[in-house]
């Protein structure tokens, strides 16, 4: 028996012991299939879950190749329920398929009769089929296609969609490779989009996922309506096509707070989408104002509740999700998988970094104390105030200081939640501030300057998570966060990831007050990036001041 990593226990959980020298090889493995729960320093403790093996499955991974990473790298004997588990649930991922018949009506069928029988009597799926034919499958509500997906999801069947989508209007689109090309990897992931027609790619920040979604859309050559997270995303996406592909300005449009073009490749944002008037939404025209052949949803993994609902209708269109992390604090990854896809492509950002594609980073966690009269406050404040007074405590500002003096000269974030704290630290290190309130002119002014060097620091909020393209920067400091978030732990590394000219490794550290709440917030946000197989150094903020 081989003395490896792993203790795999039947109640499905799996052990790593962090200093074995397989350990790496083997997070590297697991991660494919299982999600990180708890990563103290010298055990890290995964789960098997059924969601994490189907789009396991669905990326084509089998049972025999899972339970052979378990057997591989585990110190005992992989307990026999966990195996039969695995195998069992891999099983269920197709049993149930979606198809288009000859007569164009879709229809449910299944290898196994009893499943089926089973499935067609629930009382939430019945209402989604209409009639039992002849060859054994049932037939399903033309609009149902999506609802009945998730439903089949809650009752641990999920379908495959074989059902086809619609071509949409023909646009001729094609990669403008002069002096690049797609990486393997990049290539792979439109690849392996292509033969499906919907699913998620999986890439860290900074790996080139736009890329992704342009060989896409030179793939399928189509009307495309690409959704992202904010104006600033949008223009980035504008400049990346034009850079990268045979379209042209007159080609492409925006549909946002301040535009309103819809053109043969549209690029909108999820909140105009879900904006709301008279109680309606009032941009839903977008949806069907051309024969969209393709759906891109920019950082899906943020995708807001409301789009899920308006995606359940968009099944016949081919829908790429890109994201660096399938994270969600909602708990609605079973939503992206029925909805938007599985996953069909995933590559590790470690294995990214070794290919020299993304920068190396080290993370730092940075322990403030609060002084006796402020502890005191935390102590006696209600519990929805304590993490705000232990996120924006004033020590924070010096342990800042002392972290930009390390770093003179080197392009440095200051990541926060707070308004009032960010103020403050843009006022006392003088830099300038970036949070939603800015107008979009003005962060671009700012974001250029910052990328040109006129501009050494940066203080944002939230706004700068995700879709903000600063490859120099080489520095964060999160002073505070959305309390566990480990989608943003991650979107803010990422800020960091991109190849820096001047060679430099990227510094993440996250300023969190001892023994608060902060400090357990900042715990479970660093779940995700353990998981990829990022460390983080404990340091003390008085010994940086030393």
């Amino acid at each position: 028996m081989p003395d490896g990593p792993l203790i795999v226990q039947s109640d499905r959980t799996v052990l790593l012991e962090v200093a074995h020298p397989d350990a790496e090889a083997a997070r590297h493995e697991l991660a494919v299939f299982a999600e990180l729960e708890r990563a103290p320093e010298h055990i890290h403790t995964y789960r098997i879950t059924r969601l994490g093996l189907w789009n396991a499955r669905a990326a084509g991974h089998t049972a025999d190749e899972i339970l052979a990473t378990l057997e591989r790298f585990s110190k005992f004997a992989v307990p026999q329920t966990v195996t039969l588990e695995i195998v069992e649930t891999i099983d269920r991922y197709g049993k149930l398929v979606i198809e288009r018949h000859s007569d164009g009506v879709l229809t449910l069928r299944s290898t196994d009769p009893a499943v089926l029988t089973e499935i067609t009597r629930g009382k939430k799926v019945a209402p989604l089929l209409t009639e039992k034919r002849d060859d054994g499958s049932w037939s399903i509500e033309p609009w149902a296609r999506g609802q009945l997906k998730q439903e089949l999801i809650k009752l641990g069947w999920p379908a495959d969609d074989l059902a086809g989508f619609t071509p949409g209007t023909p646009h001729e689109i094609d990669l403008d490779q002069a002096g690049w090309h797609l990486r393997d990897y990049q290539q792979q992931a439109v690849d392996n989009f292509a033969a499906h027609g919907s699913g998620v790619v999986v890439l860290p920040c900074g790996a080139g996922k736009t890329l992704v979604g342009a060989g896409a859309m030179a793939s399928v050559k189509t009307n495309t309506l690409i959704l992202v997270t904010n104006t600033v995303s949008a223009r980035q996406w504008r400049a990346e096509l034009l850079k990268r592909t045979t379209l042209t300005e007159d080609e492409i449009g925006e549909y946002s707070g301040l535009v309103k073009e819809i053109k043969p490749v549209t690029i909108a944002t999820y909140q105009i989408l879900t904006a709301k008037r008279g109680g309606k939404y009032a941009h839903l025209e977008l949806l069907d104002a051309l024969d969209w052949g393709l759906v891109v949803y920019d950082e899906v993994h943020l995708l807001p509740a409301p789009v899920f609902k308006l995606t359940a209708d968009l099944q016949a269109r081919r829908r790429l999700g890109l994201t660096a992390t399938l994270v969600r604090e909602d708990g609605r990854e079973s939503d992206v998988f029925s909805l938007i896809g599985p996953k069909r492509f995933d590559a590790p950002w470690k294995e990214i970094e070794a290919q020299g594609y993304i920068a190396p980073a080290n993370c730092y966690e940075v322990r403030v104390d609060l002084p006796f009269t402020e502890r005191m406050t935390y102590a006696a404040a209600a519990d929805d105030e304590r993490y705000r007074l232990a996120a924006t405590a004033p020590a924070k500002l010096e342990a800042t200081r002392q972290l930009i003096e390390q770093h003179r000269g080197e392009r440095i974030l200051v990541i926060g939640q707070y308004l009032d704290q960010l103020e403050e630290l843009s006022r006392e290190l003088g830099a300038p501030e970036i949070t939603g309130a800015t107008p979009v002119a003005e962060r671009e002014r700012l974001f250029q300057a910052f990328r040109d060097g006129e501009e050494k620091i940066l203080v944002v909020s939230k706004v700068a998570n995700f879709s903000v393209d600063l490859p120099e920067a080489s520095v964060a400091i999160q002073v505070s966060g959305s309390f566990g978030s480990r989608q943003e732990e991650a979107q803010r590394l990422g800020r960091l990831l991109r190849p820096k000219e001047s060679g430099l490794p990227a510094s993440f550290y996250t300023l969190v007050a001892r023994d608060t709440v902060d400090q357990e917030f900042a715990q479970n946000r660093q779940r995700f990036l353990a998981e990829q197989g990022y460390a983080y150094s404990i340091l003390d903020a008085d010994a940086i001041a030393a």
